[in-house]
């Protein structure tokens, strides 16, 4: 039982109430992207229900709309469905919890920014779904569905998972420049939020390899291995993620490793007469109803648009970046990825620049003097 409950339960799963919960409806939880989600449902001797799920989480992208699957069964003939309260609550820290949605009877009410976003799918009797509409970033993690009647209560988890890209980030300041704290406003600053274990883990089986160590969300240090070097922690040690524990959070300064999904626009290449300054390269995009890429903003670019530019320009942080979806020669090295020339003079320093439109607005085309386009 969280703390902070006031009704104990009489009689455990047997009694009049029993949540079933991360089970579908009837009709499988269907992201976007149509990934459909089993669930198996069985009853134990006792006629408990026993709830098995798999793969154990729902799955979509920034912007999607998904299902949190949530069902309880109850003795109809003892208990007044109206007086059932559904709460739905994200799951912050071990023990630390953010309202997000309730329903009592025919009264709804969210909380905070779930507010317009989310609602109940209600398909049939017991189905206490949650919908959430125009996914955030900052929906990721896990959820908890708790049943409540006036004798018992009981809850079960929804993990909610997000396709995207890890980018390692550090400022101009230099490597291992930021607290936890700075390191989660680096990321929010750059369209990405503080990854977390899972997500880290899942780019490093992807091929994530990166030699310096970086915050992630629940306040450990950690980074992908995947070519152990002398460099990196000697070359006679296993590939992985390493893992330097939870670190204090005020003190000790490390990288962030950032995470972003899916962009509600597009990132591209503006191709100019000459090459600009980095206060050139914002009014550029200005002038182009565009403003400057973010270094989140590129990486999604990179990886879900396929953006593949060998041209360095300006990005929003003021460093000098480029990605390279198709490796060649003369395009700096064999890997994908989005190669970083780090910060230079902002004033003095020419390059490109990667501007980020949003969805459904149309740029004015550019031209020179001589009538010649200047982007693509």
């Amino acid at each position: 039982m969280r703390p902070g409950r006031c009704c104990p339960r009489a009689g455990g799963r047997a009694a009049a109430l029993l949540l079933l919960v991360a089970a579908l409806s009837s009709r499988p939880a269907l992201g976007e992207r149509g990934r459909k989600k089993v669930v198996h449902v069985l009853e134990d001797d006792s006629g408990a229900v026993v709830v098995q799920t798999a793969p154990g989480k729902v799955v979509t992208h920034r912007g999607g709309t998904i299902i949190l699957p949530c069902r309880y069964h109850y003795d109809v003939s003892a208990h007044d469905p109206d007086e059932i309260r559904l709460k739905w609550t994200k799951v912050t820290e071990p023990m630390a919890f953010v309202d997000v949605f309730v329903a009592m009877g025919k009264e709804r009410r969210a909380f905070g920014g779930y507010r317009g976003r989310t609602a109940l799918q209600e398909d049939g009797p017991g189905d206490a779904s949650l919908i959430i509409r125009n996914v955030t970033l900052q929906d990721y993690g896990r959820y908890e569905c708790e049943v409540t009647n006036e004798l018992e209560d009981d809850a079960g988890m929804v993990k909610l998972d997000l396709e995207g890209v890890i980018f390692p980030y550090h400022p101009r300041l230099g490597r291992y420049s930021l607290n936890y704290h700075e390191a989660q406003q680096a990321c929010l600053e750059q369209d990405g939020i503080l990854a977390s274990y899972d997500q880290l883990h899942q780019a490093w089986l992807e091929g994530l390899d990166w030699c310096n160590a970086g915050w992630l969300d629940d306040g450990s240090v950690q980074y992908p291995i995947s070519r152990p070097r002398e460099q990196c922690g000697r070359k006679d040690t296993p590939v992985g993620v390493r893992n330097y524990g939870y670190r204090h959070k005020d003190d000790e300064r490390y990288d962030a490793f950032c995470f972003t999904s899916n962009l509600n626009g597009k990132v591209y290449f503006l191709k100019t007469y000459r090459k600009l300054s980095y206060p050139e390269a914002v009014q550029a995009c200005k002038d182009n109803r565009a403003v400057v890429a973010k270094v989140g903003q590129l990486y999604a670019a990179w990886k879900i648009q396929l953006l593949d530019r060998c041209e360095a320009g300006w990005v929003e942080d003021g460093s000098i970046r480029y990605p390279i979806v198709n490796p060649r020669a003369r395009c700096g090295g064999r890997e994908p990825g989005v190669r970083n020339l780090g910060f230079p003079d902002k004033k003095y320093k020419l390059f490109g620049v990667y501007c980020f439109k949003k969805a459904g607005e149309v740029a004015p085309k550019q031209v020179s003097s001589k009538g010649r386009p200047l982007w693509v």
